[in-house]
């Protein structure tokens, strides 16, 4: 093991694991092959990476990620309601994940209400608001 700790432009290979504070599981490769990325090369949100700081190869913590350094806040904004007439043919439930195109490609939203006229549409990230527990195990840290 060196003594290199996690920092920026630092190349680091990792096992994880995302749970929400119920703990339920939003994501975790421990079982399967670790992840590689250099600090700050957008692979991993800012907020996920500063959490790494100062981590040396061998170390296996549990942080906190806190909405505002995680995925963010929800947005009112992105709440849409659009005409029921648009979702013609589908089966619509509480939740339901559907995916819209948009200049940039697909944005999913999720059907938060609907009735026979309109359907509500929520574009925030489904962990948008949520604190987080990321469990991290460092298995490498290189120039």
């Amino acid at each position: 093991m060196t003594d290199i700790v996690v920092g920026p432009e630092k190349k680091v290979t990792l096992h994880f694991a995302i749970r929400l504070k119920s703990g339920d599981v939003v994501d975790d490769n421990f079982a399967g092959d670790p992840a590689s990325f250099v600090i700050g090369d957008g692979n991993m949100l800012a907020g996920f990476e500063a959490a790494l700081f100062g981590m040396k190869a061998g170390e296996r913590k549990t942080h906190e990620i806190l909405p505002e350094n995680g995925f963010g806040m929800p947005n009112p904004s992105n709440m849409q309601v659009m005409e029921r007439s648009a979702f013609e043919g589908m089966e619509l439930e509480p939740g339901l994940v559907v995916s819209f195109q948009d200049p940039t490609g697909e944005l999913p939203g999720v059907i938060r209400s609907f009735d026979d006229n309109k359907v509500e549409v929520d574009f925030n990230h489904p962990l948008a608001g949520q604190t987080l527990e990321f469990d991290v195990e460092i298995l490498s840290v290189g120039e």
